[in-house]
């Protein structure tokens, strides 16, 4: 049966959803200055959120916490167009990061021209970090060079001391531009999920993943996740993604009739045996915008959040029938919004984190909202010009006093 995922009609140039959120933070946020009053709230009764740099001026934060607390961050740093990905962690309770790790075993194999084709994280079974990204020119498996850059893949070693050489998981399916992903569940399935064509046209491009159902220690062979064939948006990223259930979900912008750049959600209740698919959020456009997304966990439910004509939304998939809500788009006037970050606390309030301004070459400001378990946003929000670096977004979590961290 096919997914529902429906958004109401809505005036041209006007959005009608919601959006997400990103970052983690070290700074205070604009919202009030944290004085004497309730754990994770502000003395104005506000949910504190708080900004914090990534460690050694790093771009293109991607963070999760795991079930015994401990952060886990990646980012990108040295030069852009061929970027070293690192790694870091913080144990619940610490005030100090890790010593970083580089993940990439070839210097300079990752890419962050463009903002969406750097690293992405998971947390699979056991804790253990799967981290996997788009391959530079220089990027070593090359494999069918005819046809492009290697989607390369590692993981932490059991001892948490060193990452794998780079594996490329592309047999077949190489024309990478946009970014891929990864996604990892507590059974020890792991996915690789990329987009890909032939040179003929973005309406043709498809979406790819591996599966791997023994915690990342072989893949088997590429398939398709997209049967209705809606092309994919060239230069956009997606976003894969495992709940705590098991499930599989993929967001990407397609491409239909080269103008329809509709987000697409792709849903697998099966480790990708079959995948049920929707159409989020429609975009009439003739150029890529680079989208990116992202997802979080929640008690009954996935949320996602995406870009649409300049506006960042959430929405909540319900894990019992994978049916979405209606979407929540960011409050006030959309100022070239992009990149949203989510996460949730145990009060059920969720933050969406995005970026304004941003673009080729250029960096921008950081923005974000906290919404109540209802969905209504509440006093809890903030802008800061000039704080996303050119190239970068940012990436949110919440501690364990429900408060948010941002960091950018």
């Amino acid at each position: 049966m096919p997914q529902v995922f429906f958004i109401p009609p809505r005036r041209a140039g006007v959005s009608a959803a919601m959006l997400l959120l990103s970052g983690l933070a070290a700074v205070q946020s604009a919202a009030a200055p944290p004085k004497a009053g309730k754990p994770g709230k502000t003395s104005a009764g506000a949910t504190e959120v708080k900004l914090v740099r990534v460690p050694d001026r790093g771009i293109q934060p991607q963070a999760a916490v795991d079930t015994e607390g401990t952060l886990h961050l990646i980012f990108l740093g040295d030069e852009p167009g061929n970027a070293n990905v690192y790694y870091v962690r913080k144990p619940a309770g610490s005030e100090r990061f890790s010593k970083r790790i580089q993940v990439n075993s070839q210097p300079g194999s990752a890419i962050a021209v463009g903002s969406i084709r750097g690293a992405h994280l998971a947390l699979g079974k056991a804790n253990r970090v799967h981290v996997a990204w788009n391959g530079s020119g220089t990027a070593e498996p090359k494999g069918n060079v005819k046809y492009g850059n290697p989607m390369l893949y590692s993981r932490l070693s059991e001892d948490g001391t060193k990452f794998e050489p780079q594996r490329n998981v592309i047999q077949k399916a190489y024309g990478l531009d946009g970014g891929g992903s990864v996604a990892a569940d507590l059974d020890g399935n792991v996915y690789v999920a990329w987009h890909a064509g032939d040179g003929t046209g973005e309406e043709n491009r498809r979406v790819w993943f591996v599966h791997s159902s023994n915690d990342g220690d072989t893949f088997a062979d590429e398939t398709t996740a997209d049967s209705d064939k809606s092309g994919v948006c060239g230069c956009c990223g997606m976003k894969a993604f495992a709940d705590r259930q098991g499930a599989l979900y993929m967001l990407y912008r397609s491409a239909r009739a080269k103008v329809n750049r509709d987000m697409v959600l792709l849903t697998s209740t099966d480790h990708g045996k079959r995948f049920q698919s929707g159409v989020s959020d429609k975009w009439m456009i003739a150029t890529c915008p680079m989208s990116s997304e992202a997802f979080i966990d929640a008690a009954d439910s996935v949320l996602c959040a995406w870009e649409t004509d300049g506006q960042v939304l959430f929405s909540r998939i319900d894990k019992k029938d994978q049916q979405g809500s209606r979407p929540i788009a960011a409050p006030g006037a959309a100022r070239g919004r992009k990149h949203p970050a989510l996460a949730v606390n145990n009060r059920g309030e969720t933050i969406l984190v995005w970026t304004e301004g941003t673009g080729w070459e250029k960096g921008g400001a950081l923005a974000w909202q906290v919404f109540d378990e209802r969905g209504k946003p509440t006093g809890a929000k903030g802008r800061t010009d000039n704080a996303i670096p050119v190239w970068s977004f940012a990436a949110v979590y919440a501690e364990p006093d429900d408060s948010f961290v941002i960091l950018h």
